[in-house]
């Protein structure tokens, strides 16, 4: 029987799901069994909750066969969990280093108590919030064990059932069940704080506590919201039952009440049309519930209070506003709303948004209004094959606009045209940011292809990394998220970075990347006119070289030197240098290639065209990886800086780790070792393709050439992204470059 049963429901948090699993699993104190009921969730949380089960023995995954919301997946990880203690952890949450062992510690040092109650902290997607409002009445209990009869005003600790340990034979026999609907952690955690004998209080931060922008129950506005009720119906029936704790009811009272208009007032959870209703509702349970005798509190409370005794709910809104205004100051309220009225007239003037949407037009912009390429021109392209009415034009930047290629319809920023397009327009579609001069109308939608899998860390993850956010205007990047309608992805840990770093309420479309369909369509006669165009003389091994950029280097240098190991491999092989984008030309690399050391194909407008042509890959930590993985042919990781790049960028995972799964294939740290891996045959050999095969199942699951149409049918046409992903086995990447 395990010291503590770690009970964890899940539902929709797989961008969050591993980070909490990690945070229990990887405690000092290892007696534990973790209990992680998939409650039918409909993304990749089932399968995570299986390989953790899969790696450690302590993990026991449970799958409901249907969704049955949080409090019932609780009750079900209840049911099976056998340790002394039992814990409930919400799934987008986390434990802080040490928590079990003090919580041991203590139980250990005082004897059993009954329940626990331990500190939190709140994180935010912006950072860490303060202190909790709990922390003095921690600092108070000190070692005390004390009935809540005897210390009345830890009533006041959070409410919640994730920052308590509870004796489990203790909460089996009291009959405890978390009832269906929101806040029904509440009732629960009041009943068992009024019946608990031995009640005790570590000072301790034991949950980080995560505040999503979107996506969280208490943070969903509807007539969810009104369960309230009938959980703290439940709470005074229980009461009701129990003579003995009628000592209780004036402060649960209060405390329900308190709880009803503090989500009263929170648009994000009440919605200002249901107000009214919601306040006759409280004020009903108010008058159902009042103990006799009850004194009012003092303050703003003890005012709501006599609106609810009065059903008076024009005097709520008085006392509300009265509120406000002293808080805010009455200029900050007062022009709010002319504020915002300005701000939309200038829009609506600006992007004649009172014009009707066009149905059949749609905007593509690829890295911020360059050329056509990526994603967004592999959808173009599929889309005037099965979408023909949606027409389709490129934002380009004016000193592009000479380049586009003929036939393709395009608009410059700052032009009348473009103007009239964006405001019209009924899709959008981008790699990277959307015009931050073009406001989002209703019924405007916008797909979100990305342009690469996260290894470094990205989004809202780069506030750790100073020198990775220069320049970046993180609200600025949540108002872009804001836009997107569907996130395309083409693995599950994309998918799932991107739910947790981009925190908004798109959709993940997971479908694979349009533009690596040519992997999979390409023919021998394309790969050998592509390398004929590149200049690859017949015979040689072409490897393709493209590092990544690193933001803590003022210019771009090779991590090795280009001359030297292009000599030393000699003849047979030939070295494509292409360097980063967001990187400035090289006069060395220049100077090589006019030597004839090195072919430069920095300014190829095709990376799709160079990953066909190269018969391998040198990257350090590109996010090409991921792409040319799919053709199944060599990769060779120069991992020279891993550790300087790993502290100043910040990864997802080890890429250099050798782990199947995670290394695509030989790891090189010094120019000799890179020189060697190609002379030996180690670049290709058994070991390498065996990584190579592991990398491609975990990073490539959908990639099999139909990914732009996926998008098309579901962007455009509204369909199923059909067809079906064509599993691996029977998938046939584009032929390897002929060397005869």
């Amino acid at each position: 029987m395990p010291r503590f049963s770690v009970v964890i429901p899940v539902f929709k948090v797989q961008g969050y799901l591993h980070e909490c699993l990690d945070s229990v699993l990887g405690q000092s104190f290892r007696d534990i069994e973790v209990i992680a009921v998939d409650d039918c969730s409909p993304d990749s949380c089932g399968e995570i909750i299986d390989e953790y089960a899969a790696r450690d023995a302590r993990v026991q995954a449970v799958h409901l066969p249907q969704n049955v919301g949080l409090g019932r997946a609780r009750n079900a990880g209840l049911q099976r969990a056998t340790g002394d203690y039992v814990l409930f952890l919400d799934s987008d949450d986390s434990y802080t280093p040490g928590l079990l062992q003090a919580l041991a510690t203590r139980l250990d040092a005082v004897g059993d108590l009954d329940i626990l109650v331990f500190d939190h902290i709140r994180t935010f997607w912006h950072g860490r919030g303060g202190p909790s409002q709990s922390t003095e009445l921690f600092e108070r209990a000190g070692t005390d064990v004390f009935r809540l009869q005897d210390r009345p005003e830890y009533v006041h600790l959070f409410l919640v059932a994730w920052n308590k340990a509870f004796r489990r034979e203790f909460f089996l026999e009291q009959g405890f069940q978390y009832a269906p609907g929101l806040y029904e952690d509440a009732p629960v955690t009041q009943m068992a704080m009024v019946t608990a004998e031995r009640i005790g209080c570590l000072n301790r931060v034991g949950v980080e506590y995560r505040q999503r922008r979107h996506g969280a129950i208490t943070k969903t506005p509807g007539r969810k919201h009104f369960d309230i009720f009938e959980q703290y119906e439940g709470l005074f029936a229980f009461l009701d039952e129990r003579p003995e704790l009628a000592w209780s009811k004036p402060m649960l009272f209060e405390r329900a009440i308190h709880h009803m208009l503090f989500s009263l007032k929170r648009s994000e959870r009440v919605r200002p049309a249901d107000r009214k209703d919601y306040f006759a509702r409280t004020a009903d349970f108010y008058a159902a519930h009042v103990p006799a005798g009850f004194t009012l509190p003092g303050g703003t409370m003890g005012v709501h209070m006599r609106a609810l005794a009065k059903r008076s709910f024009r005097a709520y809104q008085a006392t509300e506003f009265a509120a406000r205004v002293k808080r805010a100051g009455p200029r900050k309220v007062l022009g709010a709303t002319s504020r915002v009225g300005r701000h939309a007239a200038t829009s609506l003037s600006t992007f004649q948004r009172r014009r009707p949407l066009d149905p059949n037009l749609a905007v593509y912009t690829s890295y911020e209004n360059l050329l056509p390429s990526c994603n967004p021109a592999a959808v173009f392209e599929k889309a005037k094959e099965l979408a023909p009415h949606v027409r389709g034009v490129w934002v380009v930047r004016q000193e592009l606009a000479g380049q586009v290629p003929a036939g393709v319809d395009h608009i410059v920023p700052g032009s009348r045209r473009y103007a009239e397009v964006t405001a019209r327009a009924t899709y959008f579609v981008s790699n990277a940011a959307f015009p931050d001069d073009i406001a989002k109308r209703p019924g405007q939608v916008h797909l979100q292809t990305h342009h690469g899998t996260p290894l470094k860390r990205m989004g809202m993850d780069q506030q750790a990394y100073p020198a990775a956010a220069q320049g970046m205007d993180f609200g600025r990047l949540l108002e872009q998220v804001n836009r997107w309608d569907l996130s395309v992805s083409s693995n599950r840990h994309s998918t799932e970075q991107w739910e947790r770093v981009y925190p908004g309420r798109f959709e993940p479309l997971d479908v694979g990347y349009p533009r690596n369909d040519r992997f999979f369509t390409s023919t021998a006669e394309d790969v050998a006119a592509i390398r004929d165009r590149l200049g690859i003389a017949p015979g040689r091994t072409a490897l393709l070289y493209a590092p990544t950029h690193r933001e803590h280097h003022k210019e771009w240098t090779p991590t090795f030197d280009l001359e030297r190991v292009a000599k030393a491999l000699g003849d047979d092989f030939v070295l494509l240098v292409r360097t980063h984008r967001l990187d400035r030309p090289n006069p060395q690399l220049s100077d090589l290639a006019a030597q004839g050391s090195v072919i430069d194909v920095s300014g190829h407008p095709s990376v799709e065209d160079l990953c066909l042509a190269a018969d391998a890959l040198i990257a350090d930590y590109s996010s090409l990886i991921f792409d040319y993985a799919g053709l199944d042919r060599p990769i060779v990781i120069d991992a020279s800086d891993w550790k300087v790049y790993n502290a100043v960028r910040g990864v997802t995972f080890d890429l250099v780790s050798g782990r199947p799964g995670e290394t695509p294939g030989t790891v090189t740290t010094t120019e000799d070792e890179l020189i060697d891996a190609f002379r030996s045959g180690r670049w290709s050999g058994a070991e390498a393709t065996a990584l190579r095969g592991a990398f491609r199942e975990r990073f490539c699951p959908y990639d099999d050439g139909h990914a732009a149409e996926r998008v098309v049918r579901r962007f455009f046409l509204g369909e199923d992204p059909a067809p079906a992903i064509v599993p691996p086995a029977r998938r046939t990447p584009a032929p390897k470059p002929s060397r005869g």
